[in-house]
């Protein structure tokens, strides 16, 4: 039913859109202007439902999987051979492609990530974008070297806001042309915050919960980005006093690079709340049997990029990825169905 309704109210949109740009016989310019205007509301609207909708069935099979089957995510690097430089290097060692793709808008790589990410959302793959953002702009040593005053940053109208909205609305946009094409993402913005290693982090738990709420309802309320799947990434260690509430928030997650399947972090994740839970970076990734001794089938596992994964022993990769319980690219249902 609900297939039917999207269907016919892209086609609604569509027979707009013919109106308004078809019908010439008006001389009213502001009549045009209007039914323009209405019409591409219809479409944006229509468009917006499809990816939410899409978004919500990636959501019910992460669900329906977690703590049974992990899914298989590999972060990529831009800078190598080839933007599928570990994509290639997984598949050429195991036989298999991970099921998700890690991006990054890291200095302002908005064209390029939108342009992959629609890329890998073709092949039937999911998407998850982090940013190591600045506070003005979107370079990975800003992320590390900024200590804003938080007062001024998240206070209306001042200056510094006004700085932090701009470089907001880049990454807002690009999400926007990924919801419009269809492509639902696992967005996990102001990673590892509880390290205190990024500005996000430094102002404390208070200060980061009231950044975080300030992007959900900015990304949802203004931008409509109906297609995002709100990743909470918390570092190794995670501390009490971050957390935003289960209503901004859909999975929740920590990583660490300690060659272990991140079983401290579930446990106290798990006090914090029930949603899916991710191990959303990591170095070498563990055996299988050990995910499974341990009680921690994340939802999913994401190797980091360049020498993390060529560092993996190539047995260990091998027999991850061809695991039963290891969802790879081939093994996800047709989202777009």
């Amino acid at each position: 039913m609900k297939s039917k309704k999207l269907s016919a109210l892209l086609l609604a949109a569509a027979v707009a859109v013919s109106f308004a740009g078809c019908d010439k016989s008006s001389d009213s310019s502001s009549s045009d202007s209007s039914a323009a205007q209405s019409s591409s509301q219809s479409v944006d609207e229509a468009l917006a439902a499809v990816s939410a909708e899409k978004k919500e069935k990636i959501f019910a099979y992460i669900e329906e999987n977690f703590g049974k089957n992990i899914i298989s995510c590999q972060q990529e690097s831009t800078w190598m051979s080839s933007p599928d430089y570990e994509i290639n290097y997984i598949e050429e060692m195991t036989g298999k492609v991970p099921a998700m793709r890690g991006l990054d808008f890291m200095n302002n790589d908005f064209d390029g990530c939108v342009q992959r990410a629609k890329e890998w959302d073709r092949k039937g793959g999911l998407v998850t974008i982090c940013w190591h953002t600045g506070v003005k702009s979107s370079g990975y040593q800003e992320s590390l070297d900024d200590k804003p005053d938080f007062d001024k940053l998240l206070t209306e109208g001042t200056d510094e806001y006004n700085e932090l909205m701009e470089s907001w609305d880049k990454a807002a946009k690009a999400l926007q042309e990924l919801r419009d094409s269809g492509v639902p993402v696992f967005w996990r913005p102001f990673h590892e915050f509880d390290g205190k290693w990024f500005w996000w982090g430094k102002g404390g738990g208070d200060n980061f919960i009231k950044l975080w709420k300030l992007m959900h309802d900015k990304f949802t309320n203004e931008y409509g980005l109906d297609n995002l799947i709100w990743v909470l990434g918390y570092s190794g260690d995670v501390r009490d006093g971050w957390y935003p509430g289960d209503e901004y928030v859909d999975i929740i997650g920590s990583d660490t690079y300690n060659n272990t399947t991140n079983k401290k972090a579930w446990d106290k994740l798990l006090k914090i709340t029930n949603k899916p839970m991710a191990f959303h970076e990591c170095g070498n990734v563990p055996s299988v049997e050990q995910f499974e001794s341990d009680g921690a089938m994340w939802s999913w596992f994401m190797i980091w990029h360049t020498d993390y994964i060529m560092k993996n022993d190539v047995e260990n990769l091998k027999a991850v990825y061809n695991s039963d319980k290891v969802i790879t690219l081939d093994e996800l249902p047709d989202f777009n169905a």
